[in-house]
């Protein structure tokens, strides 16, 4: 199945000059949806991960749906503000502005292994925030995932920097 023909491209948004990756469009039809979690699970269900952790907003969608499928647990990182509890806090710039990303003090135990997700990685902002925020914990990050990598961007040269590894379903 070709998942990128599921993607549309919205030009200028949220910003002139941003061409906006819509997933709405491959989250409603149920069986790139499904097609996609599979290959995500299959990929991943050998590693025995205690945690898949997501990146507000769209990596909760595939975090916790991934997450019920490995019968492990689900942490969000979140933006400022959101999260009830005491966080580590981490600001990053974006292509389009700057931001503020959270995660609670208690979301992740000592040598947890742990998958980092999220929907785009473009310029590698919001990745390395998290990265960052999970380097409070002692945990290991077998790899960061998206579902869509906008390579000119160059994101990926953040992770490596982390010695992490990376893998994305779609390059564009």
């Amino acid at each position: 199945m070709n998942l990128k023909s599921f993607i549309r491209d919205i030009p200028d948004f949220p910003k002139k000059g941003i061409v906006f990756k819509d997933i709405t469009t491959l989250l409603n039809n149920k069986e790139s949806f499904n097609y996609l979690l599979n290959i995500l699970k299959n990929r991943l269900i050998k590693h025995n991960i205690d945690q898949i952790v997501g990146i507000e907003s769209r990596g909760f969608i595939f975090g916790s749906a991934l997450a019920a499928l490995l019968k492990c647990g689900f942490v969000p990182i979140r933006k400022k503000g959101k999260l009830p509890y005491e966080t580590f806090t981490e600001t990053y710039k974006l292509e389009y502005g700057s931001d503020t990303l959270e995660i609670h003090i208690d979301a992740l135990k000592n040598k947890d292994k742990v998958i980092l997700i999220d929907d785009v990685l473009a310029t590698g902002g919001t990745i390395e925030a998290s990265l960052n925020l999970l380097n409070n914990f002692q945990v290991n990050i077998l790899e960061c995932i998206f579902l869509i990598e906008i390579e000119v961007m160059n994101g990926k040269e953040k992770i490596k920097s982390k010695n992490t590894k990376h893998y994305s379903i779609i390059k564009v």
